[in-house]
């Protein structure tokens, strides 16, 4: 069994998690927030105990399939799922749940049941938020492969957006049946001290003496949708044991903040039918790893009335971490809880023992995870920079431009893209983009600014068009191949000097680039696919000029017209001259009589 990869102690369960949608509320959890996605499934239903599950959704590429005998699974959720060729849709594709801020319970349900006629299962890596938390590699033991497996894990959404991802090994094509999410309570499994920067992989969680309960499985509730399995697969078989319930007697203190623990863990137990024997359990861990290990009690013999009748020591890993007087700490039909935590193993599995001390030990449940600290993401303005290139070059789904850039960190997360540790060592940056011979037909983001660690560019052999944005060329900036495409306009001074200072720069190919030497010189007006500044400002002068000379022409004609006769509008042009016509002549002959002839008298010439 492979880093990470939860032992299939589910293998045969039904899986359903909580009703869906993001309430507007501060708290997630007390708003019921929860998803359950049918992945290949294309139509919603509700399931026999009532849970509503939805068609696949928000997922980034791939494919439908349904698994070769779906007579053997008696969930419609477990008989579809979706695959993702790597050829087609990337080595990397994501579903990617929009969500509140908070903490959340995720279980999937992974199935081969030989749907692509291949008899091979895939082999392949899963994360949540760019962290790894399971790990698939072929071949699969035979149960998985025949009847799936269930896995869980708990883990904080920060950002409103859950990525559950999936990485393809070599050419296989990851698969997925169903994903469910509930909301739980954000102090829940120690978070105060632990913090939530860290996610927990259920390796484990076991009820003593009950048969698988749950949401989806069983009428049984749990607010945080767990379900639990017996023991019996975990325990050590050559113990005698047998089975103790309540009889009827009601438990206190279960189902109570931050963990919910529910009441029917408690109101079954196992213990030991030789007062000298020890209850073992074998738990499967990665040496690798630290755990968290929850114990459940309940002092449910009728039997013991008093402190000091039940005493047994806990071993763990062969350290003695406590001794458990249940009734001494609540008393008797009353749920008790402890935890610790496992540190620096050696071996695996894990063995827990409780020890006689006083009478027999006794159990109610089980808990173990695995405690898995968050991977490094990208630097938040670099994952702007990259989905902003992602949508201006147009890169195609078979790139796997999905998710974070570059968590996880063990994974060539997007195709062409390098990224290192950066120099505060808290984040991952962009280094080195490779996108040379794509096919690509967008443009260059000027959100490339935004990787400023960004030392070596190709993106040669493409048909990029558009103009070379002015903010590239960061410091660190030593290799841009951009030659062979359709860019133009000026070439940035900062990036040219690239070459300049001893880095290695190539725009040859490229017949629309002007500006720097080795390339045409630029239009006088022209810059970068549109005006230059002088251009600008030859054309508002220009259009300055323009403006005053119709000012000019405007006050002329008012100043004109208000010299003009005052003439009843005329009905057209022909009237307009003829009035005017008759009128000039009037006036001439007025001026005539009344002007001395060459006599001295005036002229008696008649008027008209």
């Amino acid at each position: 069994m492979s880093h990470h990869l939860v032992p299939l102690f589910l293998l045969l369960l039904s899986s359903a998690a909580g009703d869906a949608s993001s309430a507007p509320h501060s708290d997630p959890f007390t708003a019921g927030v929860g998803l359950n996605i049918d992945c290949g499934g294309t139509s919603n239903f509700t399931s026999e105990f009532g849970r509503p599950w939805v068609a696949d959704r928000y997922y980034s590429g791939g494919a439908v399939g349904l698994v070769a005998e779906p007579h053997h699974f008696r969930l419609p959720q477990e008989r579809t799922l979706r695959f993702f060729p790597p050829v087609s849709a990337g080595k990397k594709n994501c579903y990617s749940v929009p969500l509140p801020p908070g903490r959340y319970y995720l279980r999937t349900f992974t199935v081969y049941d030989n749907y692509d006629s291949k008899l091979r299962t895939p082999s392949f890596d899963v994360s949540f938020e760019g962290t790894l938390v399971f790990t698939w590699r072929s071949p699969w033991p035979e149960a998985a492969a025949r009847s799936g497996a269930y896995a869980d894990f708990i883990a904080a959404v920060p950002d409103g957006d859950a990525d559950l991802c999936f990485y393809s090994i070599a050419t296989d094509p990851p698969v997925i049946a169903s994903v469910e999410v509930a909301a739980i309570h954000p102090l829940a499994y120690g978070a105060a001290s632990t913090g939530v920067d860290l996610i927990l992989v259920n390796y484990g969680r076991l009820t003593a003496g009950s048969s698988l309960f749950g949401p989806g499985f069983t009428n049984d509730s749990d607010a945080f949708s767990r379900v639990w399995q017996p023991d019996a697969y975990f325990r050590r078989r050559d113990v005698p044991v047998k089975a103790l319930s309540t009889g009827g007697h009601q438990i206190l203190g279960a189902n109570q903040a931050p963990n919910y623990f529910p009441v029917k863990v408690y109101e079954t137990a196992v213990t030991t039918i030789n007062s000298a024997d020890a209850l073992i359990y074998l738990l499967p861990v990665d040496t690798r790893l630290d755990y968290m290990v929850w114990f459940h009690f309940a002092e449910i013999d009728s039997g013991v009335t008093m402190a000091g009748q039940r005493v047994f020591d806990v071993l763990i890993g062969g350290e003695n971490a406590t001794r458990i007087d249940i009734y001494k700490e609540v008393g008797g039909f009353t749920a008790f809880k402890w935890h610790y935590i496992v540190e620096n193993l050696t071996s695996s599995p894990l063995v827990v023992k409780l020890v006689p001390v006083v009478g027999k030990p006794i159990i109610c449940g089980l808990e173990n995870y695995a405690i898995v600290p968050l991977d490094l993401a990208t630097v938040p303005s670099q994952v702007m920079a990259m989905q902003a290139l992602k949508e201006s070059l147009r890169i195609p789904d078979r790139m796997g431009w999905h998710g974070d850039p570059c968590a996880p960190s063990t994974w060539d997360s997007w195709e062409g893209v390098t990224c290192h540790h950066g120099d505060n060592g808290q984040n991952l940056v962009v280094t080195q983009l490779d996108l040379g011979s794509q096919g690509l037909k967008g443009s260059i983001s000027d959100k490339i600014s935004l990787l400023t660690n960004l030392v070596s560019l190709d993106l040669s052999s493409n048909q990029l068009t558009g103009s070379i944005p002015d903010s590239l060329g960061s410091s660190n900036l030593k290799v841009v191949l951009l030659n062979n495409n359709q860019l133009d306009g000026q070439v940035p001074e900062k990036l040219y000097s690239i070459g300049v200072h001893g880095g290695i720069i190539d725009l040859s190919g490229n017949n629309g680039l002007c500006g720097v030497p080795t390339l045409p010189a630029c239009p006088l007006f022209w810059d970068k696919q549109g005006l230059s500044a002088a251009g600008k400002i030859a054309i508002g002068l220009s259009c300055a000029f323009i403006l005053i000379m119709l000012l000019l022409l405007y006050l002329f004609c008012i100043r004109r017209r208000s010299d003009d006769y005052d003439f009843e509008f005329p009905q057209d042009l022909v009237s307009i001259a003829a009035k005017r016509n008759r009128y000039q002549r009037q006036k001439v002959m007025l001026v005539e009589m009344e002007a001395p002839n060459s006599n001295g008298f005036p002229s008696t010439s008649a008027t008209y």
